[in-house]
């Protein structure tokens, strides 16, 4: 599986859960009456999530992102090289 970077340097506003997720006893899935955890608002820059939030009365806490680390590219056909370094497992 491969993951990219895209839409990763959004501000996301989300609220906390108001009431705990219950079980549905016959199916098991979790449900919730709580409205505002299914509400995700982005936005380009922190300081606009910030002005949103205190415009709107809304209590929140700023969570930075952790510090970007340095991807190095790779290949399927890297797992078949002559000069591989470790062992080849299956």
């Amino acid at each position: 599986m491969q993951s990219g970077t895209a839409n990763t340097r959004r501000w996301l506003l989300e609220f906390d859960p108001a009431q705990k997720r219950v079980a549905e006893p016959l199916m098991g899935w979790t449900s919730s009456t709580d409205m505002l955890g299914q509400v995700s608002l982005s936005f380009d820059t922190k300081e606009e999530a910030v002005a949103y939030a205190l415009r709107e009365g809304i209590p929140f806490r700023v969570e930075e992102p952790p510090p970007e680390t340095k991807r190095q590219p790779l290949s399927y056909s890297d797992n078949f090289k002559f000069n591989r370094v470790g062992q080849w497992t299956h």
